[in-house]
This record gives C-alpha cells, structure tokens and sequence, in this order.
C-alpha cells in the first residue's frame, strides 16, 4: 500500500496492530532489544496492554491508562541514542501501516515523548547538562 491508501488510526485494533508491530521491531533491534530484556526484564504480557492503553488514550482519547511512565525509565542506562532509535522504529512503524492526521499525531507525540523522557533523564543524571 501507498500513503495515500493506507488507513488512518481509528480503532482499538489499530492501535494493538501499531505497538505489536512497534515492539516487534523493538524486539528485534540491537540497540533496543537488550534494554527492554535483558535490562529492565519487560514482562511483555502485562507490558503490551498498558501500552494499547497509553497509546489509545493519547490517540484515541480513552482513559485507561493509569501510570507513571517516567519513573520506569530512571534505572535504565538509555541515553539520546536509545531514543532516538526508539523514535525512528515508532515513526517507521507508524509509516509503514497507517496515514492521515491520527497517524501525524502518533509521530508528534512520540517525538515529545521522547525528547521529554532524554532530558529529564539527562537531568537527572548530569544535572550541570542544564547549564
């Protein structure tokens, strides 16, 4: 399928097809993969739901979510590369399956998400990096 005739995020079952694409590819990366299982041991049965919730309630403007994402972050030793790759793999999965202004706002708020989530971090962990 071409951008034009590929399908705008309108569902739940959109949704579940765009995170278990994305973590596939997450899974699968180099870079990503040993952070998610062999770092922080991501139980990816309880993971995977929460993520349909997050990223329904950003997208689809549902109100399941309940959690703090950041926190989970804090132990991790992720840096600007990790999310920047994290960003690539969610924008590219985004591309490749859906178009239209949901699909926009998917790449938007993850781009947020991750820029936020590495300079909290980077805080956090070199507080003079502000300066």
């Amino acid at each position: 399928m071409t951008s034009d005739t590929l399908p705008d995020i309108q569902t739940e079952a959109d949704i579940k097809a765009l995170v278990d694409r994305f973590y596939d590819r997450v899974n699968a990366d180099p870079l990503l993969g040993p952070v998610f299982n062999e770092m922080a041991h991501v139980n990816w049965a309880a993971h995977l739901p929460r993520m349909y919730d997050f990223w329904s309630g950003l997208l689809l403007h549902t109100n399941r979510y309940q959690g703090q994402p950041f926190a989970k972050h804090i132990p991790l030793p992720i840096s600007g590369e990790h999310f920047q790759q994290w960003l690539h793999l969610f924008c590219h999965t985004v591309d490749a399956l859906f178009a239209g202004p949901v699909a926009d706002e998917a790449r938007l708020r993850a781009g947020s998400i991750a820029h936020v989530f590495e300079t909290r971090l980077r805080t956090l962990h070199d507080p003079l990096s502000i300066l």
